[in-house]
């Protein structure tokens, strides 16, 4: 059974979602909007305290308590002793918004897009929000550092991200306030991390799954289409796709060894033109597996078909991760002639 659907209530009794009074922070704002989206909270009372008496009334308690009682519905993360994660996978320590995300998500997830809850789409989706999203949260609540390693400080100073947005929103240091003053701006605060959540989710919905399904055929393809590398080296697109945010994943849920992980994509651009690109190592890095050849590297048009033997060829991007062609079948020349 789901954590969602353990939940029961009294008869005739109104639910009630408890988190901490005064200065409020992303990861409650967060999980607060999240715990609303499920069908027993839809209606649910809103309660902001530190009186221990109030805390124990709710159906609900995040970020406040000094408790993780899941059984119980006790979803603090400030208690001593406190290391869950959102998996064996993940090392960042959960808040409030990754404790409700781990408990709930799929189950918000089910409501939010009205499936039933055995959906195919909701684990990876579940996933995917976490590693996205709201891990960004956990770590920015617990102190975490992106960049553990990094010695010195920041070239630049980042607060655009939502948990700078939601802090904003609390009263400046030398602003009168009272606590309905601060329930209206917790309420805003809320509805503006969760707006931007669930934007995420029917993005995933509508552009990111069925890039996923043109990725998956596309790696099944790569070595039967005309012109193809016969270990697979080389992913065809006919149409523009986000393949980038699936390669990775898929590499390994297909069993792709590591002798066969593609090293090119050849794909159409919006001119009409045909570009090859180099496969990162990682999804953010600006590291190829494979860089297109030096020597090709910075040279255009007619002296890169020269110096490539190859007609058509348009330019090759002075880091090497990507060239153009005039067609397809050159830009496939070009990858293939770059495996060499």
């Amino acid at each position: 059974m789901s954590d969602a659907k353990r939940i029961k209530l009294d008869q005739g009794a109104r639910p009630v979602i408890v988190t901490h009074s005064g200065t409020f922070h992303a990861d409650e704002a967060l999980a607060v909007h999240l715990l609303y989206k499920l069908p027993i909270f839809k209606d649910a009372d809103l309660v902001r305290t530190r009186d221990a008496a109030e805390i124990a009334k709710g159906t609900v308690v995040v970020d406040v308590g000094a408790e993780y009682v899941p059984e119980y519905n006790r979803y603090d993360h400030h208690q001593r002793g406190f290391f869950e994660t959102f998996d064996d996978e993940h090392k960042t320590k959960l808040s409030s918004a990754g404790l409700v995300w781990k408990h709930f998500g799929r189950d918000i997830l089910a409501a939010h897009l009205g499936v039933s809850d055995d959906d195919d789409r909701l684990p990876i989706l579940y996933k995917k929000m976490y590693d996205d999203f709201v891990e960004a949260i956990d770590a920015n609540d617990n102190g975490i550092s992106m960049y553990p390693d990094a010695a010195g400080p920041p070239a630049f100073r980042s607060r655009t991200d939502l948990s700078s947005r939601v802090s904003y929103l609390n009263p400046r240091w030398n602003e009168k306030w009272d606590d309905n003053d601060l329930m209206v701006r917790f309420r805003r605060a809320s509805n503006m991390a969760g707006s931007e959540f669930f934007d995420r989710v029917d993005d995933a919905v509508a552009a990111w799954f069925p890039a996923r399904q043109l990725v998956v055929d596309a790696l099944e393809q790569r070595k039967s289409f005309p012109g193809a590398d016969t270990e697979g080296r080389i992913v065809l697109f006919d149409g523009a796709t986000a393949w980038k945010s699936h390669i990775f994943d898929l590499e390994k849920q297909l069993g792709i060894s590591e002798a066969e992980q593609p090293l090119y994509i050849v794909y159409p651009d919006e001119a009409g033109k045909w570009r090859v690109q180099a496969v990162p190592v990682s999804p953010e890095s600006f590291e190829s597996r494979r860089a297109l050849p030096e020597p090709w590297r910075g040279i255009r048009d007619e002296q890169l078909s020269e110096l490539t033997g190859i007609p058509g060829c348009i330019f090759v991007h002075q880091s090497g991760f990507i060239g153009g062609n005039q067609t397809k079948e050159g830009a496939l020349a070009m990858a293939t002639k770059a495996l060499v």
